[in-house]
């Protein structure tokens, strides 16, 4: 199957694989997925680094599973690599606790609580049960009310039951599939989608967040229509029908600002997922922080994925130089690229995080939440966009839950 037809991996489920080494981990993937997709040995650590994986898996649907190395890993760099299945259990939606010799020891109890802790789901699967049954387990497992399930991958005992225990976490309220602007548009509306196919369009395709914004219009049976920025002013004329929403690029939203007729809701691709896999509240109420930049300052740009820079690159060049002029202080910008913060964003004023195209909602939440813990002001591309071009306030109106903020901001 082609990248194309894919589910993107920013919204696919993502279940973590975690345990001591060699408890069968890695086999135990493999029996769910129905294909050998990481590498099994005897040998007691053969995972090293997590391993990432978009799969689908009959009846779950699209995920992400992550085989981990073990949690009782040794020496300097075992410690490491305990330290990225930190990383993985922070940014997953569910959590899989592998037994492999029927013992809950200070091991398993430690991912229990670094779970419970983060409020994620935990299935214990108390495996290899053709080797040991694991009768006090269970007992243990069921007054701490832990769901557990039995397994062996060679006699494919429990498979099809995790299989079912996972599916029913997923139909919970946390892993509901949310609708990226179901709720702002109609069925039979028309939305006038504003794409620029400058030198950061993909050569022959429209990019992830945009491929997902017309789908999303056509599952709410309403009308998607793209169109360049040059060539929006002469579409709204040919119209008879008034868009119920125009959406565009953050890049040019000062031009569709002024082409949209103001009584025509008007937001950009940045803002929408924002608002569909973080906490648009914050991140609006972060960018007020460019406000209070002095000579000196550091700010962060964020980027979830890591990508080949242009020559007029959004994050890199733009978004600097826009702040820059807006502030008119002399800040220093750094770039942060991948998936996780550095460490010392104390250091920073300000971050300013990308869409989050590539990444999961969790993860998405994870670096706001991470933000607010260490006091620091974030907010997005798009945001910081609208807002140093003076045209916040109405990128936010179409959203019902900010139109308090949308008039603080016109007051201003």
């Amino acid at each position: 199957m082609s990248d194309l037809n894919e589910t993107p991996r920013g919204m696919r489920t993502v279940i973590a694989f975690l345990g001591r080494r060699n408890a069968g981990k890695s086999s135990l993937l493999n029996a769910l997925v129905g294909y050998d997709l990481a590498i099994v040995s005897d040998v007691a650590g053969t995972t090293t680094d997590p391993v990432h994986k978009a799969v689908e898996i009959n009846p779950l649907g699209p995920c992400v599973v992550i085989d981990t190395a073990g949690i009782d890993d040794v020496g300097a760099l075992g410690q490491m690599r305990i330290e990225k299945t930190r990383e993985v259990i922070k940014d997953s939606d569910l959590g899989l606790i592998i037994i492999g010799d029927g013992s809950w020891t200070d091991f398993e109890e430690e991912i229990y609580q670094m779970l419970k802790e983060k409020d994620k789901p935990v299935i214990a699967v108390i495996n290899k049960v053709d080797i040991d049954a694991g009768k006090d387990l269970e007992i243990l497992l069921t007054n701490k009310n832990i769901e557990y399930v039995r397994t062996s991958v060679p006699e494919g005992l429990g498979i099809k039951e995790l299989k079912e225990k996972i599916r029913a976490q997923k139909k919970a309220e946390r892993f509901e599939d949310l609708s990226i602007i179901g709720d702002i548009i109609n069925a039979g509306d028309l939305v006038l989608l504003v794409v620029p196919l400058d030198l950061g369009a993909p050569k022959g395709r429209l990019i992830l967040p945009q491929v997902q914004t017309i789908r999303d219009i056509l599952d709410n049976d309403a009308t998607a229509v793209v169109v360049k920025e040059r060539e929006l002013a002469d579409t709204l004329d040919k119209l008879y029908v008034k868009p119920g929403l125009v959406i565009t690029d953050s890049q040019v939203v000062l031009k569709a600002a002024g082409d949209v007729p103001p009584e025509i809701p008007l937001t950009t691709f940045s803002t929408i997922f924002t608002r569909f896999k973080g906490d648009l509240r914050q991140m609006v109420e972060g960018v007020g922080a460019i406000d209070q930049l002095q000579n000196g300052d550091k700010v962060l740009i964020a980027e979830a994925c890591t990508h080949h820079a242009l020559a007029d690159d959004i994050g890199r060049v733009k978004i600097p130089r826009w702040i820059t002029q807006y502030s008119g202080k002399d800040l220093s910008f750094d770039v942060a690229a991948g998936p996780n913060f550095p460490p010392n964003i104390k250091d920073y004023s300000l971050i300013v995080q990308c869409g989050g195209c590539t990444i999961t909602r969790r993860a998405y939440c994870n670096r706001i939440e991470t933000a607010a813990e260490q006091g620091v002001p974030i907010t997005n591309y798009g945001i910081a966009i609208s807002y140093v071009q003076g045209v916040l306030p109405r990128i936010i109106s179409p959203f019902p839950e900010l139109r308090d903020l949308a008039e603080e901001l016109k007051a201003w």
